[in-house]
């Protein structure tokens, strides 16, 4: 039974038509904005992707201006969307686009070329074959299947397929089914549907099989393993790190011409009122690399981060944070001081312009129950 023929596309052209979401991602062939609406939705659901997507497309409404501006700020505008290295490849590839386009025509073009192959596209910073493939065939409707979460889940029950898909060689059988179902004369059709109909339709736990459209084609309904599918492989064991921040309050800032001279966006007049505190940026590489904090200790042990207690502190917020492979167990101690420390590598900044810089998401988290 082949599950790619013309009735197969009929029924689900069909299906798309009645229930596609109308999402702008869909509604332009502007590779820039269907390239940002890849990156974004890259582990990100459609939901809390949309909101970034806008942000980017009003901040930054062509490339030129993405390469053009700051990373501190494309960060801050990615702010709270987690797994940063795709916001600072989206940067570099915007400046890798823009620069090629100016050694390649000294007139410069009003209009940046985007790359307009899969192997162009393939050749930019966080991008890889399975989005490579998507934008290709959003944009300039090329004959390449889109894979995501949703897909893999339609293609493991269609073909009743048990091979981990997040798995090196199950990615690549995953991506030979998926050319096998494709329809290359509707490239950009067939992927719109396909992933809406996962993502609508053949959900995770409990689908609607006696309403679906593809029953007859599916594999994994005729063999009663449509709950089973699709198949993970086991997830790692989750790595303990033990931070303690220092929230300094203050009313004044400490004077400090290295600082003054670091940040350009902090003020130099104390206003009376204000209220002042100490960050510095993550530069190692590790979680967070290039977001703003407050200033850390990371313990060797949990018994070491128990005992730990700044003596003027006169509150601590606890939190615990999940990232994909690290369970991060802080706490925030609030330090009231009549003057800032000097501390290596820390910026003073007012509290009311936390707002200006790209933090982490516990920062952000902890900053939701800090009274100040």
């Amino acid at each position: 039974m082949a599950v790619y023929s013309q009735k197969f596309y009929r029924l689900l052209y069909e299906w798309y038509e009645i229930n596609h979401r109308v999402l702008p991602w869909r509604e332009t062939s502007n590779p820039y904005y269907i390239w940002l609406s890849e990156i974004i939705l890259q582990q990100t659901r459609v939901a809390q992707g949309m909101d970034y997507y806008h942000r980017f497309v009003t901040a930054y409404p062509r490339i030129e201006m993405l390469a053009a501006a700051d990373e501190d700020d494309v960060l801050r505008l990615w702010q709270g969307l987690g797994y940063y290295s795709r916001a600072r490849n989206l940067h570099k590839a915007a400046k890798m686009i823009v620069d090629r386009q100016k050694t390649k025509d000294k007139r410069q073009k009003t209009e940046v070329e985007f790359p307009d192959t899969f192997e162009g596209l393939r050749a930019l910073p966080g991008v890889g074959d399975y989005t490579a493939g998507a934008i290709a065939s959003f944009a300039y409707n090329l004959p390449y299947p889109a894979l995501d979460g949703n897909v893999y889940r339609v293609l493991a029950r269609l073909f009743d397929c048990d091979e981990a898909f997040d798995t090196s060689a199950g990615k690549k059988h995953f991506h030979r089914l998926a050319e096998q179902l494709l329809d290359v004369n509707l490239p950009r059709l067939f992927n719109s549907a396909i992933m809406e109909f996962g993502a609508l339709h053949c959900l995770p736990s409990s689908p609607d099989c006696a309403a679906c459209p593809l029953q007859t084609f599916c594999r994994a309904y005729a063999a009663g393993t449509v709950e089973l599918l699709p198949v993970r492989k086991p997830r790692p064991t989750l790595r303990d790190r033990y931070f303690s921040y220092t929230i300094y309050i203050c009313s004044r800032k400490t004077k400090d011409k290295r600082q003054k001279t670091k940040d350009k966006r902090q003020k130099t007049k104390v206003e009376s009122g204000n209220v002042y505190t100490l960050i510095h940026q993550r530069r190692e590489k590790d979680i967070w690399q290039h977001l703003y904090e407050f200033p850390l200790i990371e313990h060797a042990s949990e018994a070491e981060w128990q005992s730990y207690q700044p003596a003027t502190s006169s509150a601590a917020i606890s939190l615990t944070h999940i990232l994909s492979h690290q369970r991060l167990h802080a706490r925030f101690f609030l330090v009231p001081v009549d003057e800032l420390p000097a501390i290596a590598e820390t910026i003073a900044v007012r509290w009311q312009e936390l707002d200006d810089y790209a933090l982490s998401r516990l920062t952000l988290k902890a900053l939701e129950t800090i009274p100040v």
